[in-house]
């Protein structure tokens, strides 16, 4: 007798998202898997026998869709303190630049990360992580960047860990040391490179680091110090990625391409000789709009040059504390829609196998036998409804690797 699946859904559509473009639609479908990974994604009158013969556990869903995960591959979400009076600050006219010139931005939560012990930052953070998981996120990535220490960026990647262990939703730890310039470095970045070059094979050694990351930027670092890091990386054989071209074209995406990054993120401003290097190098293009709505921006990414050249667009939270306080991933879809004019397939695939494809992950995204068993169940009748609808509880359950997390 076949061995049983260990567990099977009836009665809802699927999204799969397979293919290139389209929902992938199945009505009255069915949803089977074994061993945390997908046996069946079809109809349910394609079922190789009776429901009860195939699974241990059947669930009816009465309705509703189901779609891959998702995949939040862009985050900041462990950090100590928060900056709300900045936020205030910005809305009475102050710019994020002045704001981190004087003292905040950065460099001010990075004091209060310091300030917390491993215990109070998990504390703080895992509220966070859980927010997202509660809509409908079954992967997330979340970076360093707040510690700027050794001890603090260790006590970050550690907390970022136990999330994953915590909440059972698969984490991918980023090391971003070169996120700013520490009050102990002031004006000395070059030395400031150094201290990260030789943190991270530490780190990674502890197997704390999946991947890492850079502020290239005016108010980040200049294009040779992030080279310096990424050379660092590749060492280690690691991949990269890079906060690239949010408040100004400094070449961040062609430069993030030239080491094969796994994804330039922000992207406002890159050129269309970026676009160009991205397409070449497989780079996907991180799409922040939490960001851009909190900042108030009005520069737009290349969009069209992206769909032009086959750059995949992935969306992310960029959950942080100053400048993207969002801790939905469907709420991000939303606002890709709105402020990117990205349609709602588009925001769905960039929140799932474009995402998944950002983080170099290529067994989730899609629903597809032998990938994952992550997936989302929806209490709607149209899977254009998750960029449609602001805020609101429309998670009936989430899986991950074929266990119910919510």
């Amino acid at each position: 007798m076949p061995e049983l699946w260990d567990g099977l859904v009836v009665g809802a559509s699927l999204a799969t998202l397979e293919g290139d473009a389209g929902w992938g639609a199945i009505e009255d479908g069915a949803l089977g898997w074994r061993d945390g990974r997908i046996v069946f994604a079809g109809r349910r009158a394609d079922l190789p026998g009776e429901p009860e013969r195939l699974a241990d556990a059947v669930v009816e869903a009465g309705g509703g869709w189901i779609t891959p995960g998702l995949v939040d591959c862009h985050t900041h979400l462990v950090f100590g303190g928060h900056r709300a009076a900045e936020f205030e600050q910005r809305l009475q006219g102050a710019s994020y630049e002045e704001i981190a010139r004087s003292g905040g931005g950065i460099v001010s939560t990075v004091r209060a990360t310091r300030a917390a012990d491993e215990e109070s930052l998990f504390a703080q953070s895992l509220p966070r992580a859980r927010a997202l998981l509660a809509d409908g996120a079954t992967t997330l990535e979340i970076k360093s960047g707040y510690g700027l220490d050794l001890d603090g960026e260790r006590r970050m990647l550690r907390v970022a860990r136990r999330i994953g262990q915590s909440l059972g939703v698969d984490v991918r730890t980023t090391f971003l040391g070169a996120h700013a310039v520490p009050p102990e470095f002031a004006g000395r970045a070059e030395a400031y490179i150094d201290a990260v070059c030789q943190w991270l094979p530490r780190l990674h050694g502890e197997g704390l680091v999946d991947a890492v990351d850079a502020f290239a930027e005016r108010i980040g670092f200049t294009p040779a110090q992030t080279r310096r890091v990424f050379e660092a990386a590749r060492a280690l054989g690691l991949p990269v990625k890079l906060h690239a071209d949010q408040l100004s074209d400094g070449g961040g995406a062609a430069l993030v391409a030239e080491y094969g990054g796994l994804s330039a993120d922000h992207v406002e401003y890159t050129s269309s000789a970026g676009v160009a290097a991205m397409a070449r190098a497989g780079t996907v293009a991180v799409l922040l709009p939490g960001a851009f709505h909190v900042l108030g921006e009005t520069r737009l990414p290349p969009l069209a040059e992206f769909r032009a050249q086959g750059v995949p667009m992935a969306v992310a939270t960029d959950c942080n504390p100053g400048t993207s306080p969002l801790l939905s991933l469907r709420q991000a879809m939303q606002l890709a829609c709105t402020h990117f004019r990205l349609t709602p397939e588009e925001a769905l695939r960039g929140a799932t196998v474009h995402a998944a494809r950002a983080l170099g992950l290529h067994d989730r995204g899609i629903l597809r036998p032998g990938l994952r068993a992550d997936f989302v169940h929806w209490d709607v009748s149209h899977p254009a409804e998750l960029a449609y609808w602001l805020g609101g509880n429309l998670v009936r359950s989430v899986h991950a690797g074929g266990q119910r997390l919510c």
